[in-house]
């Protein structure tokens, strides 16, 4: 089975947000990137489509040909919980437990939210029930935690390095399971 991972486009947020599991909007130049990704899944055809339920999933799955991909939460971004549409810098000057999450952000989870564990959980489960399906090739269009959890499932990279390695928007890779 050959699992395609495609993360969404640019967001309209200002950087270093983050923003996670909330619903932001797409950059102006949605249409330009979703070309640029449709060209990279020409001549793949899915078995089956996947999306995470968040809008800027799901309209790169309808640009790219697959308007009835299958929503399932466990491919939604990570949860930062009450860390949502906050400054990165913010929460580094004046939240003192985001300094002991960024040094353990594996176990440790957010407050309110998830740790990067949690999301290689339920990625690891989404997988598992992809095998039952019997499919050979399919495209889960989602986000950058996921494709880094998908890389730590296939041995890419490991998890103390895997969000530092997080593919751009827009990536597609692929796994063999």
């Amino acid at each position: 089975m050959r699992i395609y991972f495609i993360r969404h486009t640019t967001v309209n947020v200002p950087p270093q947000t983050c923003y996670g599991s909330t619903d932001v909007p797409l950059n102006d130049t949605f249409e330009e990137e979703a070309s640029k990704v449709k060209q990279k899944l020409e001549g793949i055809v899915f078995d089956q489509a996947y999306t995470s339920p968040l809008t800027r999933a799901v309209k790169l799955a309808e640009f790219c040909g697959y308007p009835d991909a299958i929503r399932d939460d466990r491919v939604k971004e990570f949860n930062f919980g009450k860390w949502e549409m906050r400054n990165y810098n913010d929460l580094y000057m004046n939240e003192p437990y985001f300094k002991q999450w960024c040094d353990d952000y594996i176990n440790q989870r957010c407050p309110e939210g998830e740790s990067m564990s949690m999301i290689l959980e339920r990625t690891r489960a989404f997988i598992d029930d992809l095998k039952k399906t019997g499919a050979e090739n399919v495209g889960v269009f989602c986000h950058g935690g996921i494709l880094a959890c998908a890389k730590i499932i296939a041995g890419q990279v490991t998890a103390e390095n895997a969000m530092s390695e997080v593919p751009p928007y827009g990536s597609v890779i692929f796994i063999e399971i």
